[in-house]
């Protein structure tokens, strides 16, 4: 096979360098799948890992991209034949093994999802690791008990991917989202995508006590830190809350009395260590009852593979709204 192109991602000694390089399939981490991927998107770790804000790589050089999509080009697998329209995202790529910005990838068949019936290569990645965090939040909540009826649900971080996404979900499956953010001036984004109130980070009264009034029937939370411990002290009884992100801090300082005495349930979703039974479920529900319905106001920003590298700093620096696919092929 001819050589290609993929963003590499280096460690060095005077820190992080990446660019364009051209690599062989033969060059890739191991895998019994070689994918030639048409589609990548921008997430908030990919950023990191490409800017060298934080150590998200565990192994050097490797190229980032934690999501992609394409066709299977070679396959060990009988059930992913060449041709196939499928997806990765998670399972150690752009991590551990060479990620979705390049032309070809190599992955293990276990980590590989076909694309849902009815949508393209292009809608998967407006979708990506964003949404199925979104759509996995929700199913696991849904499996603790959350229903509509039950009240609403809040969400953090609404501008960003995952927020924007879950906001679509929820309000599809008749929730009342909320929509907490930062970022004054975006009320008609968050209303066109399904948000029913938004409520200003900077406007919130964390309280003081172990716990304030409930609010709040369930929690979607891409912040941590002060917003993570408030949702603890205002989600009513039985109700679950979903940690995805520490965009503000790691730290969570609360007490044990919501969890006992409103039996408040605190959910971990991990999108990248999904076992291969549960990410399937969930991609079957995100091509159906959790398919997003506003894919052109989220995931309205496409960019070419040559434009990737000025497009992290944005991310960095809090500006995005919605999110970006990354068209490689």
């Amino acid at each position: 096979m001819t050589t290609f192109r993929a963003y590499r991602i280096n460690k060095q000694d005077d820190g992080i360098v990446a660019g364009f390089e051209q690599m062989s399939v033969d060059d890739l981490t191991e895998g019994n799948v070689v994918i030639k991927v048409s589609h990548s998107t921008i997430n908030y770790k990919d950023a990191l890992a490409a800017t060298g804000t934080a150590p998200i790589l565990r192994r050097y050089p490797l190229n980032g991209g934690i999501d992609l999509a394409g066709v299977v080009e070679s396959s060990d697998d009988a059930e992913l034949q060449p041709g196939t329209p499928v997806l990765v995202n998670g399972c150690g790529l752009g991590e551990t093994v060479d990620g979705g910005y390049a032309e070809y990838a190599r992955v293990d068949s276990n980590s590989v999802v076909p694309i849902p019936d009815g949508m393209s290569a292009a809608e998967a990645m407006q979708i990506g690791t964003a949404g199925y965090t979104a759509a996995l939040a929700i199913h696991r909540m849904e499996q603790n008990g959350q229903r509509p009826e039950n009240g609403p649900v809040v969400v953090t971080g609404a501008t960003g991917g995952v927020g924007s996404i879950a906001i679509d979900m929820l309000d599809a499956r008749g929730y009342e989202a909320v929509a907490v953010t930062g970022k004054a001036g975006e009320d008609e984004y968050l209303k066109s995508i399904g948000a029913r109130r938004i409520l200003l980070r900077d406007e919130i009264d964390f309280g003081k006590r172990p716990m304030e009034k409930a609010e709040w029937a369930g929690a979607i939370d891409n912040l941590g830190g002060d917003y993570l411990a408030w949702l603890t002290r205002t989600t009513d009884y039985g109700g679950n809350i979903a940690a995805i992100g520490l965009a503000s801090h790691i730290k969570l300082e609360t007490t044990v009395m919501p969890f006992i005495l409103r039996a408040v349930c605190l959910l971990g979703i991990n999108s990248v260590d999904t076992p291969r039974d549960l990410r399937l479920a969930v991609w079957s529900r995100i091509g159906g009852d959790l398919r997003p319905r506003h894919l052109e106001t989220i995931g309205s920003r496409t960019i070419a593979f040559d434009d990737l590298p000025g497009a992290f700093q944005a991310y960095i620096d809090g500006t995005v709204t919605g999110r970006t696919v990354v068209e490689i092929g």
